[in-house]
């Protein structure tokens, strides 16, 4: 029958998930993962214990459901940047997109990434969310690099992993010094004196001489 559709299976959130979730990674971006207690994040998020459970599991599902949302939102200038059509411009998007992010007017300053670093044993699951977060990026943007140098956009000599370290350190360099409280202006030149340096003999592949 039409009423019968009608019939509530089960009681409905009584919170917007979507909303709540963007309040938690918010949370954990300004005071990091062993920063904030499940009183701290019930809290900014408006619900229970009880509902945080039931909607994200505990504390270390719900940081890993903000790095996602992190990802796919505020970071998501990593992945638009690998669309660039030179590996210049790859670098050029993601130290300009790191700026931007890390000095969001009205936002947490820093990097998600680099302010969630966890160091005690209670915050492990969150170091080694972080860890494997950074280095699928820095893999991902070697896959880029080694493309140009196959496509001819780098030269044959160049070291698509060490090209790959160096823009990511400098973008969490970046990020480093955005939460210590350097400005758009001073951190977009750091950007911009890691770009006059493209290329350095230091991204370049080493050859070992024999020895003997």
């Amino acid at each position: 029958m039409a009423g019968s559709r009608s019939v509530v299976m089960g009681r409905p959130r009584e919170f917007d998930v979507d909303e709540a979730l963007e309040r938690a990674m918010r949370v954990f971006w300004e005071r990091g993962y062993e920063g904030v207690s499940l009183t701290d994040l019930t809290k900014a998020m408006g619900i229970t214990k009880p509902s945080l459970y039931a909607a994200f599991g505990d504390k270390k599902e719900l940081f890993r459901k903000a790095l996602e949302r992190y990802t796919e939102g505020p970071a998501d200038y990593g992945t638009r940047a690998l669309e660039e059509p030179t590996a210049r411009g790859v670098a050029e998007a993601i130290l300009r997109g790191a700026v931007r992010t890390t000095t969001r007017p009205g936002g947490p300053a820093g990097c998600l990434g680099v302010q969630a670093l966890a160091s005690s044993e209670a915050g492990r699951p969150a170091h080694d969310m972080l860890v494997e977060w950074r280095n699928s990026w820095a893999l991902r943007l070697e896959e880029r690099f080694q493309r140009a140098v196959d496509e001819g956009d780098l030269p044959r000599d160049a070291d698509p992993r060490r090209l790959a370290r160096y823009v990511m350190t400098v973008t969490f360099g970046i990020a480093v010094q955005a939460a210590g409280g350097l400005g758009r202006d001073e951190l977009q030149d750091i950007a911009d004196m890691a770009l006059e340096c493209w290329l350095p003999n230091g991204v370049r592949r080493t050859h070992t001489e024999p020895s003997g």
